[in-house]
């Protein structure tokens, strides 16, 4: 569940104190190092490091980090080089390969995760390649590992320095800064850079300036305090029923107790996002249907009553264009008027409203195939599979009218 604002507050006390004596700027620089794409290979590890030090698999992290590895294996990070990215890979690592680069700077972020590497003009084989690695997605070493060296959060009580010798710790300890801590870190991969693309004016990723431009950044709510609470390794979104449901306040009335039949009825149905720190939903992919209808007593659907109202960007499969943007803004309201008249007695109206995480994924899938997915085919099955069993609701009711 998403924290109160005074919760976040008094959990990030300490951080905030260690954020000042760290510096801001310090805070920068190491954040442009630290995301300097493409990530550099690690190479050689220090002589004295185990294998278990030296690997970069999130297992090997997983030895001693048991519970970050268990919430990190059900998280979307680790799906992020699912089969829906890698059914377009096959094709795309061969005919357009510095695109296909483009997408593993975030879905696979370590160098020796990429198969091909580009240097200058030219895409050569990658000689750090580590085949075994490619399908972990968003690895542990992707956020906490460079050049062999660790790097992670202050501890829960805001302090950096262990006064412990690194040489006597496991791969040398770690080096500590709040800049895993601020909303920052995650805008290397969810925030497009001002001359990216863009529909409509609009970049087509643009998390971290939704999220910058939202009152939650000025009362210094950060993006991991609600993606990953308790420090928890899960960043739970869109796909996340209990996640949505705690960002948004939704209210449904009738606009009387009862109605005769031939009236008019009149119902409400609103959604306002409360909790959610970005616009809802952030990204082109997913949609939001608000609906109603009317029903009878043996609860059949009367033919012709459903009325909608859709949250989201819809953007043309190609990318050419951006057919609406919808979406909520943080504090922002949308409201279904529901009018309807009503034909006899016993009738109620259903309302609902469910989220579709990957509604252009599904239509997206659906073209690639008909259009030819070479040998991709598989994998895009697969995903459009998951896509279609995708949807949710995260809000149901029926209202007596007659």
């Amino acid at each position: 569940m998403r924290l109160p604002l005074r919760t976040a507050g008094a959990a990030t006390l300490a951080v905030l104190l260690g954020t000042a004596a760290v510096g801001a700027d310090a805070i920068q620089d190491f954040l442009r190092r630290h995301w300097r794409p493409p990530l550099a290979p690690q190479g050689p590890p220090p002589a004295r490091f185990s294998p278990l030090e030296a690997s970069l698999h999130p297992e090997a992290c997983g030895t001693c980090h048991s519970a970050q590895f268990a919430d990190w294996r059900e998280s979307t990070h680790a799906a992020a080089t699912g089969p829906g990215l890698e059914g377009q890979l096959v094709e795309m690592l061969e005919g357009d390969p510095r695109s296909a680069l483009g997408c593993l700077t975030c879905h696979a972020p370590l160098a020796e995760q990429s198969p091909l590497v580009a240097e200058g003009n030219e895409v050569r084989p990658n000689p750090a390649h580590d085949g075994s690695l490619r399908a972990k997605g968003v690895p542990c070493a992707g956020c906490h590992v460079r050049g062999h060296q660790r790097f992670g959060p202050p501890r829960r009580d805001g302090s950096i320095a262990s006064g412990v010798p690194r040489q006597t710790l496991p791969h040398d300890g770690v080096t500590r800064t709040p800049a895993f801590l601020k909303s920052e870190f995650c805008g290397s991969c969810h925030q497009f850079a001002p001359d990216g693309f863009a529909l409509n004016g609009k970049l087509l990723e643009n998390t971290y300036n939704e999220w910058k431009a939202s009152r939650f950044a000025r009362e210094g709510v950060q993006c991991q305090d609600c993606h990953m609470p308790e420090r928890r390794h899960l960043w739970r979104g869109i796909h996340d029923a209990d996640m949505v449901r705690s960002g948004l306040t939704i209210t449904a009335a009738a606009g009387a107790a009862r109605y005769r039949p031939g009236d008019v009825a009149a119902v409400t149905l609103r959604v306002t996002s409360t909790r959610v720190g970005h616009a809802f939903p952030t990204y082109v992919t997913p949609r939001v249907v608000l609906s109603a209808e009317l029903v009878d007593g043996a609860g059949q659907v009367l033919a012709g009553s459903r009325q909608e109202k859709i949250v989201g960007r819809e953007v043309a499969l190609d990318l050419s264009r951006e057919a609406f943007d919808t979406r909520l803004r943080p504090g922002q309201s949308v409201t279904l008027a529901y009018r309807m008249k009503v034909p006899g007695p016993g009738m109620r109206a259903r309302l609902a409203v469910v989220v579709e995480p990957d509604a252009f994924y599904v239509g997206f899938f659906e073209t690639l195939l008909r259009q030819g997915a070479g040998r991709g085919e598989p994998q895009i099955r697969k995903a459009l599979e998951a896509a279609r069993r995708s949807p949710f609701s995260v809000f149901e009711r029926e209202l007596p009218l007659s």
